[in-house]
């Protein structure tokens, strides 16, 4: 009856269906509270997110949450919002104590206070978007995936390639940020290009910021600005799009941008992207705790785990300007009102 009333499965369909019609005529609603000191468990499973609204983390959520929920588990988000400071997230990773049954953090650079703290939670932990000795995780290799897209740039015969990511203003200290700059450094190193400081812009990991940090590239000389960006997500990428449009940029044939994530806008407008399968790292994360929970791999034994990623070009991205086209050195222009 406790299995087809929560929707588990290896219940037979006409059983469920008696169940559920019997509790709905009596009434009936099972009580979490029972449940749980009955079985020891809360079915819950906390997880612990920077920011709840972005599309990155809600997409993660979204598909942990979908698997979770199929084997009977609720979230409970803990989102830390501007609680940037170590002693107020150790607080609030110990408050989730006897309250869940796994948790599951996201994209979070842990120090070793935090790791000590998860793991004297005694539930199983997994993280997405990093990685820590002894706690399930799973990940892509953002150093690549930021090589990826600067070597198909320079592949086009592009030189001055302009880096759009998160380094400053970064209270989080989140890993993605500084392995993709690292990334994309490699990539022009390894082509024997110069890294312009005046080419890396923060984008705030939004459009908005995006069309900002294109206004301060496009403000710069003719004979400095790029000819192309890699941004450290689809969304600064949007944006760096919409700020080429008002200054009449052309892109592809005056700018190439190329961002990452694949965004479900992506397609639509046509950006050429890094696709990572972002609601599978959520699912997989899932899967960790899990299987831990219900015996199949031992507490602490889950490993870490990367998914694969995936050039996607499209129409924002094509060869590089000749030294002879004039586009080279004019003034960017605003577009007509």
């Amino acid at each position: 009856m406790s299995r087809a009333l929560r929707g588990l499965d290896r219940v037979n369909a006409d059983t469920r269906a008696r169940v559920l019609l019997a509790a709905s005529t009596l009434g009936y609603v099972a009580s979490p509270a029972a449940s749980s000191l009955a079985t020891g468990r809360t079915m819950t499973i906390g997880v612990v997110v920077p920011y709840v609204t972005r599309w990155y983390f809600a997409n993660v959520v979204e598909g942990a949450e979908a698997l979770c929920r199929s084997h009977g588990y609720d979230l409970l988000l803990y989102g830390l919002g501007e609680q940037v400071d170590v002693a107020r997230r150790l607080t609030a990773i110990a408050t989730l104590h006897k309250r869940v049954d796994a948790v599951l953090v996201l994209n979070l650079a842990l120090d070793g206070p935090e790791v000590d703290v998860l793991r004297n939670l005694s539930v199983p932990v997994a993280l997405v978007g990093s990685t820590v000795t002894g706690l399930g995780s799973v990940s892509v290799d953002d150093v690549q995936v930021a090589r990826t897209a600067t070597e198909h740039l320079i592949g086009l015969g592009h030189t001055r390639i302009a880096h759009m990511g998160g380094l400053a203003e970064d209270a989080f200290h989140f890993p993605t940020p500084h392995d993709r700059f690292a990334g994309y450094l490699g990539a022009l190193a390894d082509a024997g290009l110069p890294a312009d400081p005046a080419l890396d812009v923060y984008g705030g990991w939004s459009v908005q910021g995006g069309s900002a940090a294109m206004d301060v590239l496009l403000a710069l000389p003719a004979r400095r600005r790029p000819t192309a960006v890699f941004a450290s997500s689809d969304e600064m990428a949007m944006g760096a799009l919409s700020s080429a449009r008002r200054h009449g940029v052309r892109v592809p044939a005056d700018l190439s941008v190329v961002g990452v994530d694949d965004h479900e806008m992506a397609e639509y407008l046509d950006l050429t992207t890094v696709r990572q399968p972002v609601p599978e790292q959520g699912r997989i994360a899932a899967q960790l705790l899990l299987d831990e929970l219900e015996g199949r791999t031992p507490r602490g034994g889950s490993s870490a785990r990367t998914v694969s990623t995936e050039l996607v070009v499209r129409g924002t991205t094509g060869p590089a300007p000749t030294p002879a086209d004039p586009r080279l050195t004019r003034s960017h222009r605003s577009s007509p009102t």
